[in-house]
């Protein structure tokens, strides 16, 4: 944060006044509907279907007088809900944790002192500091600028920023517009839904997040499932009271099999997976601001990605300076020459008096080694044209007590080149060294100066008459590495393309020490407004580099790359990148030099700038989505066993048709909800994962090979569960041991099950070889333990009244 000499009469709130802010007029945050407490939550698992069976068949134990049962199915419900209860708890907490990560930062000025604070804790009456690229959170009055403008776009549509102080008529800022240029100090009079955007947008909190197609596709399954459920419930209760006459023994044996098909597992799964997902991606320093943005990441098919700062180090060294009318470049140990002075202190005065960007940065510092005299305290600003233009330039006017006026631009080349009162040959000239300083990589900023009498300055800064002064030569060297991400990307699959506001010969040079694979022409932002859709739709497949970009230019790719059925993942860090972010599938922005404005529009902050992150969000979303998978193929196999093993004894009158109870299929149920949303979201990524192409957004979730898989595990499971129990039939055995050896060899199944659906391109003994924190071998120990008492105590399954 940069330092600012505010007035020292600016003191702000004490503790007492801040603390009497919070009571009278509460937190900076919208109004919405508070946070559940635990026991609404508990409330919410209690109406879940699973639940609601339980409770059902509770109910009925306890009519029919079997207490011991029903005090069983009573620890059941405890357990269910324990678990759902863990899980959700856990999956809620984890997106807390990322809501408060994500929080944005404000800086205040309290008791005297510039601190910064989380921007809910903005209070009535505070002083907050706005600078350039941020946004500003409140409502309030300016008691303080510095050649302070504000872009209000938010509010009122006007594309052009505003010049803003104490002595202007409108005093006055609001939350949600950006500042434009340098600084300000405001008195805040609103906050939360009071702020004047905040009024305007409380409707939003009534628009309902639109579903992954992932979360519709398992939405419908799982619907589907639930009407067959009831749909087979209601024609067994009818069938076994047809055979039995008892009603109370026919409902438990309907509500049995519908406990066995109810897939509740899925959509807990879901949850739980994208949560913990975003959540051990949090500890890797990739901010997800919305969950199931998990799901997608492993789709992405392109990456548009800036070059500076993002391929490069951003450390825009400056290389040399050309003076044009000595028509030499001077290299860094020349600097101070006296041919450079004016070149230099025009650079200086082009720049922001306080700055951001690292080009000025360098700008300042080469200003203050190389020039005596101390001149930009003698003057202040008068007016400013704002960096715009395609390409775009700037243009500061200071003025000094004597009248003494400096009028100072600095911009793309080309720009200045157009505005400059140079001879066409001239012009041509300068170009071809433009380009060929930039086939070197190098970055270059022209720099120009003008005169003019008065104070009706024009309208458009391209209207002075420039004389050109020379150009800036910055390097910035690709970031260590770099290559051996790119190498990732395109062994994943995943095409790049690089958008970036600088001219084609640098881009083009960066991008071939970087690795990026190019054979063709670089476009310019100007040409892609105005290619028609369908051509856009062509040259934004087989176009690489897009350089010269502006805002209009990288939406206009961005959408035309979805229209082409990309899913596209847009990185970016500036307030003209804020359109792409929002419209791409995936807008990633930098948590480093990234905008406040970037960061909102953004779905995921990478907090250090690291390329290299996207990929492991990338590989983490591919891992999740083939874990999901695992577990639904998990819980498809092991319900149809069940399914089975409780209706066809039934319905085929064998000799012992209630082989299963409730307490049986719950006692599954309970083995299998942790199993399938806790152990396999712990399953590591399988090898050669990164080396396949990304999937469709638009596939089916499971495929008719998949589900076929599951469905033959599920069917030989069964046959082996009712192979034992026509086996203890035929050796005489009792209904109690015959239900123990049923019932032991399904959990046996199960344990199989879980090892063999740890994979489905390795063998389980490979499979085990992957590390799992949550699946070592005294999980099967103790499913082992169980089985042992099950046989040796056949009692403990006697769960139906004795005859």
């Amino acid at each position: 944060m940069p330092s600012y000499n505010i007035p020292p009469d600016l003191i702000g709130l004490s503790a007492e006044e801040l603390n009497a802010s919070h009571s009278n007029y509460g937190f900076n945050e919208p109004a919405e509907l508070k946070k559940g407490a635990w026991y609404t939550l508990l409330l919410d698992i209690l109406k879940e279907p699973m639940l609601l069976l339980l409770i059902a068949v509770s109910i009925i134990y306890v009519i029919v007088g079997n207490y011991s049962e029903a005090l069983f199915m009573l620890g059941a419900i405890i357990a269910v809900s324990g678990i759902s209860f863990y899980q959700d708890s856990r999956s809620r907490k984890a997106l807390e944790a990322l809501e408060k990560l994500n929080e944005p930062l404000s800086t205040v000025v309290r008791q005297g002192k510039i601190m910064q604070i989380p921007t809910r804790e903005i209070a009535v009456g505070d002083l907050c500091l706005i600078e350039e690229g941020k946004m500003i959170n409140a409502d309030g009055e300016i008691v303080y600028s510095s050649d302070f403008s504000v872009n209000e776009a938010a509010m009122t549509g006007e594309t052009y920023s505003v010049f803003k102080s104490t002595d202007t008529e409108d005093k006055k800022v609001y939350s949600g517009t950006l500042v434009v240029s340098v600084m300000a100090v405001f008195r805040v009079e609103q906050i939360g839904s009071l702020t004047k955007l905040g009024k305007i947008g409380k409707s939003i909190h009534d628009i309902k997040e639109e579903a992954s197609p992932l979360h519709l596709q398992i939405t419908r399954f799982v619907k589907w499932m639930a009407a067959i459920g009831i749909a087979v419930f209601l024609l067994v209760w009818g069938y076994s009271f047809w055979l039995s006459r008892d009603i109370i023994q026919s409902l438990l044996t309907g509500l049995t099999l519908a406990m066995s098909i109810l897939p509740e597992e899925i959509p807990v799964a879901f949850t739980t997976f994208m949560a913990l997902g975003a959540w051990k991606l949090m500890q890797e320093g990739i901010i997800i601001k919305r969950s199931s943005v998990v799901e997608t990441l492993g789709s992405t098919t392109v990456i548009c990605t800036d070059k500076t700062g993002t391929i490069t180090e951003n450390s825009m060294q400056l290389k040399a300076l050309y003076d044009y009318k000595t028509d030499r470049i001077f290299e860094g140990d020349a600097f101070d020459a006296p041919e450079l002075s004016e070149l230099i202190e025009n650079a200086m005065w082009s720049s922001e008096p306080v700055p951001f960007d690292p080009m000025e940065k360098t700008i300042h510092r080469v200003y203050e080694e190389t020039q005596a005299q101390d001149r930009p305290k003698d003057f202040r600003m008068i007016h400013e044209y704002p960096l715009e233009g395609k390409p775009p330039m700037m243009t500061h006017i200071f003025e000094d007590a004597a009248g003494t006026r400096i009028i100072a631009a600095k911009g793309a080349p080309e720009a200045l080149l157009e505005v400059s009162n140079l001879s066409d040959s001239e012009k041509e000239k300068l170009r071809r060294k433009i380009s060929d300083l930039g086939k070197q990589g190098y970055r270059l900023l022209g720099v120009g100066k003008a005169q003019f009498e008065g104070d009706s300055f024009p309208q458009r800064q391209q209207d002075f008459a420039f004389e050109f002064l020379g150009f800036t030569v910055f390097y910035d060297p690709p970031k260590p590495g770099i290559q051996q991400v790119f190498r990732q990307i395109y062994d994943a699959g995943i095409k790049v393309k690089v958008i970036t506001g600088d001219n084609a010969d640098t881009t083009n040079a960066i991008a071939k020490q970087a690795g990026i694979i190019n054979d063709g022409m670089a476009v310019n932002g100007a040409d892609v407004v105005q290619l028609p859709q369908d051509r856009l739709g062509v040259i934004s497949r087989e176009t690489t580099l897009f350089t010269r970009m502006f805002p209009e230019a990288k939406l206009a790719t961005v959408n035309a790359l979805k229209e082409n059925g990309e899913v596209v993942a847009m990185l970016g860090d500036g307030v003209n990148d804020a359109p792409a972010l929002k419209a791409a599938h995936i807008g990633v922005a930098m948590g480093n030099k990234g905008t406040e404005i970037a960061k909102a529009a953004a779905q995921i902050v990478i907090t250090n700038d690291d390329l290299g992150k996207l990929i492991t969000a990338i590989a983490a979303g591919r891992r999740i989505y083939a874990n999901i998978k695992k577990a639904v193929q998990y819980i498809i196999s092991i319900h149809i066993p069940i399914i089975l093993t409780v209706s066809l004894p039934v319905l085929l009158n064998w000799i012992y048709p209630n082989i299963f109870t409730p307490v049986h299929v719950i006692f599954m149920e309970l083995v299998m909800g942790p199993t399938c949303s806790i152990v396999y979201e712990n399953e590591p990524m399988e090898k050669n994962t990164m080396r396949q192409k990304p999937r469709k957004m638009t596939e089916t979730f499971l495929n008719i090979r998949e589900l076929g898989i599951s469905i033959i595990q599920g069917v030989a499971i069964t046959a082996g569960v009712l192979f034992v129990y026509q086996y203890a039939v035929h050796q005489g055995q009792p209904e109690e041991t015959t239900r123990a050896m049923v019932f032991t060899t399904m959990i046996f199944a199960n344990v199989f099950l879980c090892l063999v659906n740890r994979s489905f391109v390795y063998s389980v003994f490979e499979s085990m070889k992957n590390r799992n924190m949550l699946f070592p071998p005294p999980c099967h120990w103790r499913h082992l333990i169980l089985t042992f008492r099950l046989l040796v105590r056949p009692r403990f399954c006697r769960f139906l009244p004795a005859e």
